[in-house]
């Protein structure tokens, strides 16, 4: 019976530190984009047409890579 006095609050410290990670990866935009991801491994990194549908991906969502920056999803 002890132990209940120790382990409960643990716990709830731990479902906080969850939800606080939660809605921190939500705020920074961890979230935003599902799908390109999952779809730019089907294509080659050379191919122009598939940098040109990134390029138009970033332009539709108002980011724009700086030219040094690199994409890490294919790295």
């Amino acid at each position: 019976m002890p132990a209940l006095y120790v382990m409960i609050p643990v716990a709830l410290i731990i479902v906080a530190i969850a939800v606080w990670i939660f809605f921190w990866a939500v705020n920074s935009g961890q979230y935003d984009d599902m799908e390109s991801p999952a779809h730019s491994i089907l294509f080659d990194d050379e191919d122009p047409k598939h940098q040109a549908g990134i390029d138009e991906a970033e332009n539709a969502h108002g980011e724009r890579r700086e030219a040094d920056d690199k994409d890490s999803r294919h790295a």
